[in-house]
């Protein structure tokens, strides 16, 4: 009898061991477990797991996980209408502990959750966990159940009763899913998914992808084992970067600016810096190493960067030489500049630095030079100017002054000069002179005008509606056929604070594109079409105060329409436009005018008595004559503005200075010597009638000399060209 029930017992024992065992060797994985360092890593948007070495692919009817696409119902145990419902079938996800023999295989590392496919098995830290349904393949699609997934990854969830969606939540990431549903939304944008959500048995199933590709998770599939692994690290992420352009070793205070955050939203509540200093005294390369805690204790991976510390700047050494060390009154002196920067300098600043001196005694010479961090040195030379003169300094002017360069003399001398006679031609351009109102006090319409062929725009205005605003040049075909608008040059300056560097610039550049041909394009009008032209017009909104001006030439096969307009900077022109309305102008000059090109000859020998040749005179320069394009009222386009003189000077005695003075007031522009292009002056402005800025010397022999100008908007006319006999240069 004893032994009866020793039998019994023994039986009973062996039967409650075998109801922890899996139901087979397959299920479990048993002998299938798998290297993890053998297994292929793939994002989790990937669409498929694939193991290369597997013949028979996931996404067949085997094993696909499905695309990170999807959208999901009810919560397991609830029903559709979110009502608890209980499965009392379904298996708990308590954690039930493998087989010594089997858990070894199948234990997932720290962060890790195996899922083992066509079953409900699951790993994690070591410990099996039951899911309320197995993992599946449907139509090539891999579904889990999402309690599932959600109680092993720590997620939150919930059921909105409202929209009847079930919400997964991780940090400040948001999932809803309905069921029955081929799409889903992740933080409020719905995204499509491969397959779609259903419920069995009170499990909510949907393609794994759905939730790895929205979180980010990553996963493997190891298809010898038939199990999926993902990844759902919750450790805390931790970076940084330096906040200075350079670090210089004993002067720069060192701006870290960190980066840390939790996947699953948990506070931040540590850091630990290794190798941190907040300025390092030596140079070389540093390693500094950053990583956080967060308030479950976890630590993230470390963070390190490798800092550069440069050795501390030093100074510019400013050094010149002169050819000399004493001069004679009006002699030329020669500056060497050999100052030195290890990165190089950025400024140059001269204390009376002369090209010749006319009064005798010591003169001190500084330069100080300034690098980029903005450390300076300065160094001064003292030389010696003696009583003996080698040239007044008129004569030193004409003979040495650089070419763009203004010098003093006794300008009310000049309209005795003898008076050039030339004669001119026109050629067919049309100038629209936009310039008034020349200060705009509020949007509108500021010209209007149709025309046809070669076309000249001279846009110049200054902003006061107290808004930034935009200019815009609108061209429309009205015709019944295509026309073709070709631009050829175009200058454009501003936005400025300064009417005349803005017209100095335009008038520059304009020269430099006929120069380049860097601004040659063609536009097509289909019948009705409107564009904007001219777009360095409108690239730039102009501040309150800021002056814009442009020069191009253009040239339109058929009558096109234009309409220059200012409006604020964030309206559409061609929305805007039809609201607008003509602005009055102002006592400034607008108006359309035919034959704005003048080609002047001159055949007769000059520069060997002092002559000269006037422009923007309206007597031997006169004005052109044209009309207001909004009002039709007749203009006059007082100073010739706009206008492009060719001046041909045939025959140039030897030894001759072509100079320009301004007769009407401050000017500031250029003009094209043989096709260099000359500042007038190089640097500010002349002012008139006593300064003139150097055109052209001729050598030993009678020469030929072309010029282009252009009066510059913003400056003054009439103008003067100069031509004056030099002093013959004398031996030192």
């Amino acid at each position: 009898m004893n032994l009866k029930r020793l039998l019994i017992t023994t039986m009973l024992a062996a039967s409650q061991i075998a109801m922890v065992l899996p139901a087979s060797a397959e299920e479990m994985g048993q002998g299938n477990g798998v290297d993890p360092s053998t297994v292929t890593q793939q994002p989790a948007d990937n669409g498929t797991l694939t193991n290369p070495t597997d013949p028979a692919q996931p996404g067949d009817s085997s094993m696909d996980p499905g695309t990170n696409d999807g959208t999901g119902g009810t919560v397991p145990g609830e029903n559709q209408e979110g009502t608890e419902t209980g499965d009392e079938s379904a298996p708990p996800t308590s954690p039930v502990t493998p087989p010594a023999d089997q858990g070894a295989q199948n234990q997932g590392n720290s962060g890790q959750l195996i899922l083992m496919v066509n079953s409900k098995k699951m790993y994690q830290n070591g410990k099996e966990y039951l899911a309320g349904y197995p993992m599946e393949v449907k139509d090539g699609v891999s579904y889990i159940s999402i309690r599932a997934i959600v109680e092993r990854a720590g997620f939150q969830l919930s059921f909105d009763n409202k929209t009847k969606e079930t919400i997964i939540k991780r940090g400040s990431d948001e999932l809803r899913f309905k069921v029955n549903t081929t799409y889903y939304k992740v933080n409020g944008v719905t995204q499509t998914m491969r397959g779609k959500s259903y419920s069995v048995k009170n499990n909510f199933m949907v393609p794994l992808t759905a939730i790895t590709k929205a979180l980010n998770i990553t996963y493997s599939y190891d298809s010898v084992g038939k199990r999926v692994i993902v990844n759902l690290t919750t450790l805390p992420t931790a970076s940084f970067t330096i906040g200075n352009k350079e670090v210089v070793a004993g002067e720069t205070q060192v701006q870290y600016v960190t980066s840390a955050s939790s996947p699953i939203g948990l506070p931040i509540v540590n850091e630990e810096w290794i190798g941190r200093q907040d300025m390092f005294m030596t140079p070389g390369d540093y390693t500094v190493t950053y990583r956080v805690q967060d308030s479950s204790g976890q630590w993230s991976n470390p963070y390190t960067l490798t800092i550069h510390v440069s050795k501390p700047h030093t100074p510019p050494v400013a050094n010149f030489t002169t050819d000399k060390d004493t001069y004679k009154m009006g002699e030329m002196i020669t500056y060497t500049d050999l100052s030195t920067d290890e990165v190089g300098i950025t400024e140059r600043i001269w204390e009376n630095k002369q090209l010749a001196f006319f009064t005798p005694g010591q003169m001190t010479i500084r330069l100080k030079v300034v690098n980029k961090f903005g450390l300076y040195s300065t160094v001064e030379k003292t030389i010696t100017i003696t009583n003996e003169t080698l040239y007044t300094q008129d004569e030193f002017n004409k003979l040495f002054m650089p070419v763009g360069e203004k010098y003093t003399f006794d300008g009310t001398q000049v309209p005795s000069w003898e008076r050039l006679k030339y004669a001119f031609t026109s050629e067919a351009v049309t100038l629209i002179r936009s310039n008034s109102p020349e200060t705009v006090y509020s949007k509108g319409i500021v010209y209007k005008e149709a025309a046809i062929g070669n076309t000249r725009f001279m846009i110049h205005h200054a902003n006061a509606t107290g808004k930034p605003v935009k200019m815009y040049v609108i061209a429309t075909n009205n015709n019944g056929e295509t026309t073709r608008l070709t631009q050829s040059n175009l200058g454009f300056g501003g936005p400025s604070t300064y009417a005349t560097a803005a017209g100095k610039a335009s008038v520059q550049r304009y020269y430099e594109s006929m120069q380049t041909g860097s601004k040659y394009k063609d536009t097509w009008f289909a019948p009705g079409e409107s564009k904007i032209i001219l777009n360095e017009l409108s690239a730039t909104a102009m501040k309150q105060g800021d002056v814009i001006s442009l020069f191009a030439d253009l040239y339109s096969d058929h009558t096109l329409n234009y309409t220059v307009i200012m409006v604020d900077q964030d309206q559409d022109p061609f929305n805007t436009l039809p609201y607008l309305s003509a602005l009055t102008p102002d006592i400034h000059n607008r108006g359309t005018y035919m034959e704005a090109n003048r080609n002047i000859e001159v055949t007769d020998l000059i520069g060997n008595t002092p002559s000269r040749l006037l422009i923007g005179d309206n007597s031997s320069d006169p004005f052109l004559i044209g009309y207001d394009g909004p009002t039709g009222e007749y203009r006059m386009n007082a100073g010739n503005f706009g206008v492009l003189y060719r001046i041909k000077l045939y025959r140039v005695a030897p030894n001759t200075l072509i100079t320009f003075n301004p007769r009407g007031g401050n000017y500031s522009g250029s003009v094209m010597v043989n096709g260099d292009i000359v500042g007038l002056p190089n640097v500010g402005g002349i002012s008139a009638p006593n300064e003139n800025a150097v055109l052209f010397r001729t050598g030993e022999r009678e020469q030929t000399v072309d010029l282009i100008f252009t009066a510059a908007p913003g400056s003054n006319l009439s103008v003067n060209l100069l031509f004056q006999q030099m002093p013959e240069k004398k031996s030192e």
